[in-house]
């Protein structure tokens, strides 16, 4: 049993744990903050430290490898000698030598207990980028995996790109995709980072504002994701003094005065919870915490709130042995304090999206103060300040994964499946990792009863794509709780949800606007693409064939073999993929027909042959490859041309669009002859400008004329513009769906037949 919280922890032990060095007062997640609660923290590195104090010595790490065999041992001196010749001559910006920072990170990692491998990784992490040292150079000295290690912390400096967020997304996922393949990389990683953000005070402001919104956005959120607690709590509090230094220190001289009037208060906890657990039969070691600083500025600004007005800056942990002690633990507290209303949050039996375990209950304490308890076993408490770090996942096989572990072997392989989905951009696949870093998650059930976790906010959507890719693609509607319920609907913690499903179905690119999953997202993005893709095709092969038509070629006769050399001359990877470059404008049609001809007949021929043209047929179903102009909107039955616009498909204008007139003079080749297909099928937009008089009720009187006439109402605006002479004008601007130019006409025909309508035109 520990003593109650004073000016100085009374409950501060040595650890041997994730950082070496640290002084803590074991914390863990807060069940009201969505970053989870953090523990009061004393750093040895950390900030207020003098400069002096951080220097890592290859003593201080040689200490801290005692768990290693002496050949590992002696890799690792040989690691650091490597190490320190690359970065001889290079200092850090507080002005000590550069070696000091790798020798830093390795004694975080063997903080860890992590392998020879990793230390030596640690000790060369910045070789590559930062001296003349290559990946090979590294392998042939130390090993395959030392030097896929270094690689997977390189970052893309040496390459030429379009901008910075690109080279840093590029750099981002580089990194994350390492990590999938060994989680070693991302360990290390956060070893750099933190120890990084300890020596922050040397860089320049900006770089230091810019250096710590990353971690907030980035590191700490995937510290978090693998269990690292006090990894993420103490790189939340180290960002919140770097952008916000006066609030950090504001606040964290009024929690020193809060230790003092609330001693009593916490006292009397202490000594009640001594006295209850042992009546129970419950062996226990009881610890004070106390919230990190970041996570009280957090509730602040969230609930609008003062300081004084926060009153759960302190809580208390029970470590117990068993799983059942957790449960009588809790009775035993129940029994001696009143609980707090729908305050009790139950991790063990629903572990978090990481495999974090623990019970919560916040219970009124002497005077009305909420204290928050956090109950759990020694295993599920190692877990909790270690994460994936208490075990090595990449050396376990998969029937000997713990709940963590297999956890964050789900997560890490869903980022390969993410990156196999994008189309090679870097920004977005990143913003596919950032949805999925959620640190809160709600609990939904199948109709079988399984248990699926999903982030905070995820809809029916999301729930359909973590049950399967298909299940996801084919949806159409859902019962929540046994009732209907719409796709875009956000679940709620309980929740039993059921997904029907239409073998006809495809994905709407409207969900892109409300899931909230990485898998979800990218999943939809690559269902529309390929669907593009294959619309592409299609369009691309009939405006080839119009093409080849006018040199009096006959697109069905022509052999295979001519195609690929075609394909192969372009510079395509396939006949598929010239059609699909054709489609979206990127290649024009004539010019790969001439290539054919060429093919066929040699140049002279080829050249000697007048185009005539034939147009090419739109169905009206193409939702990839053919767009509809904004400015004209045309709807079947309309006289159309096509313009190619490169890179984005066909888009088509009505002839005597105004767009048309201006620009096809530009660029002609750009520009073909196309024709409805008599099988035209589905709604099309119309915009109607409709001039009225502005009587009482001419609005309503309207619309029911438009769904008289089986028009869709997608849009409106009403304006004034003063009085004519029958009264009052106004102008009434409809967005419209309809079927084609016959249902545009009728609708027409309709409105001009009500008395208060003066005037009728589409736009």
């Amino acid at each position: 049993m520990g003593p109650p919280l004073t000016d100085t922890p009374a409950r501060v032990r040595e650890t041997a744990g994730p950082i070496a060095g640290e002084r803590i007062m074991p914390g863990a997640p807060d069940a009201d903050s969505p970053e989870g609660g953090r523990p009061y923290v004393e750093y040895r590195f950390g900030p207020g430290s003098h400069p002096g104090q951080s220097v890592a010595t290859l003593a201080s790490l040689t200490e801290s490898i005692d768990y290693l065999s002496e050949e590992d041992r002696r890799r690792i001196r040989e690691a650091y000698r490597f190490g320190d010749e690359a970065h001889l001559g290079q200092f850090r910006s507080s002005g000590e030598p550069y070696i000091s920072h790798p020798i830093a990170v390795a004694e975080i990692c063997a903080g860890w207990k992590l392998d020879a491998d990793s230390l030596m990784a640690a000790l060369l992490h910045d070789t590559i980028e930062d001296s003349a040292v290559s990946k090979q150079a590294i392998h042939e000295r130390f090993g395959p995996q030392v030097a896929d290690l270094v690689d997977g912390l390189s970052k893309l400096d040496r390459v030429a790109f379009w901008s910075k967020e690109q080279q840093q997304a590029e750099s981002f996922r580089k990194m994350l995709l390492a990590m999938a393949r060994d989680v070693r990389v991302i360990l290390i990683k956060l070893a750099d980072r933190l120890h990084n953000m300890r020596t922050l005070d040397g860089v320049k402001p900006d770089k230091r504002k810019h250096i710590a919104n990353e971690t907030l956005e980035i590191y700490a959120p995937i510290a978090t994701r693998l269990g690292l607690y006090v990894v993420y709590r103490e790189l939340l509090d180290l960002s919140f003094r770097a952008l916000y230094p006066t609030r950090y220190d504001v606040l964290r001289r009024a929690v020193q005065a809060a230790r003092g009037y609330r001693r009593d208060a916490i006292t009397k906890v202490f000594e009640a919870v001594q006295a209850c657990l042992p009546e129970f039969g419950v062996k226990a070691e009881v610890y004070g915490r106390e919230k990190a600083l970041y996570g009280i500025y957090q509730k602040m600004r969230m609930k609008g709130v003062s300081f004084a007005t926060v009153f759960d800056i302190y809580g208390i942990r029970i470590i117990v042995d068993t799983l059942p002690e957790c449960y009588l633990a809790l009775g035993a507290l129940h029994n001696t304090f009143k609980p707090v209303p729908g305050r009790f949050k139950d991790y063990i039996a629903i572990p978090k999206l990481n495999g974090y375990q623990s019970l919560h209950t916040t219970l009124l304490g002497p005077y009305g103060t909420p204290v928050e308890f956090q109950i759990r076993t020694t295993e599920m408490q190692r877990f909790a300040e270690a994460g994936v770090a208490a075990h090595w996942l990449y050396k376990a096989e998969d029937d000997s994964f713990s709940d963590l572990q297999k956890h964050t072997h789900r997560w890490l392989q869903s980022l390969l499946e993410i990156q196999n989905n994008t189309t090679g951009e870097a920004l977005e696949f990143i913003e596919h990792v950032k949805v999925d870093l959620f640190p809160d998650a709600v609990y939904v059930f199948t109709p079988a009863g399984d248990i699926r976790a999903l982030p905070r906010g995820a809809t029916v959507v999301d729930y359909a794509y973590s049950i399967h890719t298909d299940v996801g693609n084919r949806a159409v509607a859902a019962k929540i709780n046994h009732e209907p319920a719409e796709l875009r609907t956000e679940l709620e913690n309980g929740d039993v949800v059921e997904i029907i499903t239409s073998p006809s179905a495809r994905p709407n690119p409207n969900w892109l606007s409300f899931v909230r999953t990485g898998r979800a997202r990218s999943e939809i993005r690559q269902f529309l693409r390929r669907m593009k893709y294959q619309e592409s095709v299609g369009l691309g092969r009939r405006l080839l064939a119009q093409s080849l038509s006018a040199l009096r070629i006959d697109a069905s006769s022509l052999e295979t073999q001519v195609l690929e050399r075609v394909a192969r001359d372009s510079g395509a990877k396939s006949i598929d993929d010239l059609y699909a470059d054709i489609g979206l404008g990127k290649r024009l049609a004539p010019v790969e027909a001439r290539a054919v001809a060429l093919q066929l007949s040699g140049k002279t021929a080829a050249a000697a042959i007048i185009p005539r043209l034939t147009p090419v047929f739109i169905q009206g179903t193409e939702q990839g490859a053919v767009t509809y102009a904004p400015c004209c909107h045309p709807v079947p039955g309309d006289a159309i041309i096509g313009h190619l616009r490169g890179g984005h498909g066909l888009a088509l204008h009505r002839i005597g669009c105004k767009t048309v007139e201006r620009q096809r003079q530009k660029d002609p080749d750009r520009w073909i002859g196309v024709q409805w297909s008599e099988q035209t099928d589905g709604l099309f937009r119309i915009d109607l400008e409709i001039e009225v008089r502005s009587d009482r009720g001419v609005l309503g009187k309207v619309a029911a004329e438009v769904a008289a006439s089986e028009a869709n109402i997608v849009d409106v605006q009403m304006e004034s513009d003063g009085f004519g002479a029958g009264g009052k004008n106004g102008r009434i601007r409809f967005g419209l769906q309809v079927r084609d130019r016959i249902h545009v006409a009728r609708l027409l025909r309709n409105l001009r037949k009500l008395p208060d309508v003066r005037k009728v035109a589409r736009s």
